[in-house]
C-alpha cells in the first residue's frame, strides 16, 4: 500500500511533522498579511504521518500561540483524520492589530517560506494596525501651493477657486489641520525626491538615447502630463486620407494613459524609487515600484479585476479628474485597447515591482486575410478547435482548412496540441 500524501506546502500552507516552536514565526506572518494553515503530522514532503498524543499536542499549540504571539491573533485548531491517522490543523487568520510579533519580530511568508519584514514593512503594518495609510500621515512641508490641481479642477468639475474646505473634500487637508502625503504628492512642488518619473525614448539600440527626462519634486499630475506629451511625439502620427488629416497611433493612447495612470495610484510611495518609462520602438515598458498590494494574488490582480486601493486618496483623486474610470478596471481597460490585435501586453511581478510592457498595435485583419481571420476568430473563440470542427464551422473543405492552418502555424499563430487523432488547434 502507498503512502498516504497531503497536498504540498505553498504560500498559504506550511507542514511540521511534530510540534515544536519552529512554527510561531509563520502564525506571525499570517495574521499580518493573509489567513493560512500550519498542518502537524504532515512531513515537509506531504507524507502523512500523523499525530499520536493528539490532545497533548492540541493544548501545547494553543498554549504558545496565546502566550507568545503579541497581540494574541485570531485562530482556530482543528482534528482531521486521514487514512486512520489524525493530524491538526491551525488556521490563523488576518487580523486588524497588526503588526503581530513573535520574540520582538515580525514575519511575512515569501512563497513557501517565512522571513522577517523589514523596517519599511514593519512601518506599513502599524499603520494599517491604526488604519492609516501612508499617503494619509503628515506630510513635512505644509506650505503647500496647487496650481496645477486647480486648473484642472476648473477643467473638469468648475470649481471658481481651490480652497481649504474643497482640499478638505478630497482629504488633503485633514480635520486636525494639517496637509498629508497625498496632498504634498498632488502639490505643485514637493521635497519627496522619489516622487519622480524616469522617461527614455531609446533608438535602434539602448546605446542609442533619442530623448531623456527625470521630473522630480512636482505634482504628480505633472509628471502624468509629462508622460502623455512624450508618449504623442513619438507613438503618434498624422496620416492624410483624402481631404482630412487622420491622428493614428503605433500603441493605443487610452492603454499607455491607463498604465501611467495606474502606475501613479499604485505605486508604493514610501519606498525609494522612481517609476521608470522605457519606450523602445516596438514597445513601451512601465515600471512601478512596490508589488502588489496585501491580500491581493496576481491572478486575481490580471484576471478578475479587483482592485485593493494603496492610496486611495490619490485614486480619489485621479477619478474625479476622469484620469481613471471605476476603480479596479484598469487593467481589463487597457486589455480593451488590445482587443483586435495579434500583440498583447504582458506583465510582470514581483514582490518589489510591476512592469506592463505595451507592445506596438497589430492589426490581425491586415495580417490575415479574410480565410485566415475567421479561422484565427475561431480559434480565439473557442479556445482552440479540431480540424474537423474547424471544417464544419467554416464551411471549407479539408484541405483548404489545412494549408490555412499550416500558414497560420508558420506565421507563429498557431500552434498544435496533442497528437494522433486529438490534435487541435489553439492560438500561441
Amino acid at each position: 500500500m502507498g503512502k498516504v500524501m497531503f497536498e504540498k506546502e505553498k504560500y498559504n500552507l506550511e507542514l511540521k511533522e511534530i510540534v515544536t516552536d519552529k512554527f510561531l514565526k509563520t502564525v506571525s506572518a499570517y495574521a499580518n498579511y493573509n489567513e493560512g494553515q500550519i498542518v502537524f503530522g504532515v512531513s515537509d514532503d506531504g507524507k502523512v504521518k500523523g499525530i499520536e498524543n493528539l490532545r497533548k499536542d492540541i493544548l501545547r499549540i494553543e498554549h504558545m500561540v496565546n502566550s507568545t504571539i503579541e497581540p494574541r491573533p485570531n485562530f482556530e485548531i482543528k482534528v482531521k483524520e486521514i487514512s486512520g491517522k489524525n493530524i491538526i490543523i491551525l488556521s490563523v487568520y488576518k487580523g486588524k492589530d497588526t503588526p503581530y510579533y513573535y520574540k520582538g519580530k515580525s514575519y511575512k511568508r515569501s512563497d513557501t517560506l517565512t522571513v522577517e519584514v523589514d523596517r519599511i514593512e514593519l512601518n506599513r503594518l502599524a499603520m494599517e494596525g491604526v488604519n492609516l495609510n501612508y499617503e494619509g500621515k503628515k506630510s513635512d512641508k505644509q506650505d503647500l501651493e496647487f496650481k496645477v490641481l486647480e486648473s484642472k479642477l476648473k477643467k473638469v468639475i468648475g470649481i471658481d477657486q481651490l480652497n481649504l474646505d474643497i482640499l478638505r473634500t478630497l482629504n488633503l487637508y485633514t480635520n486636525e489641520g494639517y496637509f498629508n502625503i497625498a496632498a504634498a504628492l498632488l502639490a505643485d512642488e514637493n521635497n519627496y525626491n522619489f516622487s519622480a518619473i524616469d522617461i527614455v525614448k531609446f533608438g535602434k539600440t539602448i546605446n542609442q538615447i533619442l530623448y531623456r527626462k527625470t521630473i522630480t519634486n512636482k505634482s504628480i499630475l505633472t509628471l502624468y502630463d509629462e508622460a502623455i506629451k512624450v508618449f504623442e511625439i513619438y507613438y503618434q502620427f498624422e496620416e492624410i486620407q483624402g481631404y482630412e488629416r487622420i491622428t493614428k497611433e503605433l500603441i493605443p493612447k487610452e492603454a499607455f494613459r491607463e498604465a501611467i495612470a495606474n502606475a501613479l495610484v499604485h505605486r508604493q510611495w514610501d519606498i525609494m524609487g522612481n517609476i521608470q518609462v522605457s519606450m523602445y520602438d516596438d514597445v513601451i515598458e512601465i515600471t512601478s515600484p512596490g508589488g502588489l498590494p496585501n491580500g491581493l494574488t496576481e491572478e486575481y490582480y490580471l484576471y478578475e479585476h479587483v482592485s485593493l486601493l494603496r492610496n486611495p486618496i490619490i485614486a480619489s483623486v485621479f477619478f474625479r479628474l476622469k484620469y481613471i474610470e471605476q476603480f479596479g478596471t484598469g487593467i481589463k481597460r487597457i486589455m480593451e485597447q488590445y482587443q483586435h490585435s495579434l500583440s498583447k501586453p504582458t506583465f510582470s511581478i514581483t514582490e518589489n515591482y510591476i512592469k506592463l510592457s505595451l507592445p506596438l498595435y497589430s492589426d490581425q485583419k491586415k495580417n490575415l486575410d479574410s480565410d485566415e481571420f475567421a479561422i484565427y476568430q475561431l480559434l480565439k473563440k473557442n479556445d482552440g478547435a479540431s480540424r474537423e470542427e474547424i471544417q464544419i464551422s467554416t464551411k471549407f473543405n479539408k484541405s483548404k482548412v489545412l494549408r490555412i492552418l499550416n500558414k497560420l502555424i508558420a506565421g507563429g499563430f498557431v500552434e498544435k496540441s496533442g497528437a494522433g487523432s486529438q490534435v487541435t488547434y489553439i492560438l500561441k
